[in-house]
């Protein structure tokens, strides 16, 4: 039922919010039945109201859900483009302003542009960095693609360190288990103002960012271990 009025509602709400307001309830909904308990750490860190680039850590499925739930922004999503081509599922995240990057080829002017109408809305974007799932929970690098555009754009980034999903649902199994389940949030970092920034700037930043979230990953996850 959720999906079936998110999509419709898409035909006339081009910024998504009411779709947004669907992924939260299904969010909640999918956490409630599968028994996963969220606990959230630094929600006094970020300002309401506030455009964001959120970055994260990404340990399975349920990372997004968890995100969506606690985070209480309207959020769009930076993904891999072969979502895009999804019958119905690429059409309905593109209508809701979800973004797709062609991680061969991508369009950065084109992609600035849109981060750029994103932020007149007041919009926030999640980012899992690292560009796809992590295989043993430990936080890969991070791609530099995202952090040269946030450095452009100027936007501050929220570093999220996501904790425990990885017992719910790991990278290879369809099956769930029941769980406890982190989310951090960090302190927003602003990206240097640097009016022609390179490959190597966004590097640093990247890598700056990563430092953070890996070590609460490192120092919640796997300590006890």
């Amino acid at each position: 039922m959720l999906g079936a009025a998110s999509i419709v509602s898409s035909l006339f709400d081009r910024r998504g919010y009411f779709a947004h307001r669907c992924a939260r309830a299904w969010s909640w909904l999918i956490l409630k039945t599968t028994r996963v308990r969220v606990t959230l750490d630094g929600l006094d860190r970020i300002t309401p109201g506030t455009t964001y680039v959120f970055v994260s850590n990404h340990q399975s499925h349920y990372d997004t859900p968890v995100i969506f739930r606690s985070l209480p922004f309207q959020l769009r999503i930076i993904a891999k483009e072969s979502l895009s081509r999804f019958p119905v599922l690429g059409w309905h995240l593109k209508r809701g302003g979800h973004l797709f990057v062609d991680r061969e080829h991508p369009d950065r002017e084109g992609i600035l542009r849109r981060w750029r109408a994103l932020l007149s809305e007041g919009l926030s974007l999640i980012i899992y960095a690292e560009g796809t799932r992590s295989a043993d929970g430990h936080v890969a690098r991070f791609k530099a693609g995202s952090f040269l555009l946030a450095i452009q754009a100027g936007l501050p980034i929220v570093p999220l360190a996501v904790v425990g999903t990885r017992q719910v649902m790991p990278k290879g199994r369809l099956r769930t288990e029941p769980a406890d389940v982190e989310l951090v949030i960090h302190e927003p970092i602003q990206p240097p103002t640097i009016s022609q920034p390179t490959v190597h700037d966004a590097k640093a930043l990247a890598d700056r960012v990563h430092a953070v979230v890996a070590a609460t990953v490192e120092a919640r996850q796997f300590a006890a271990v």
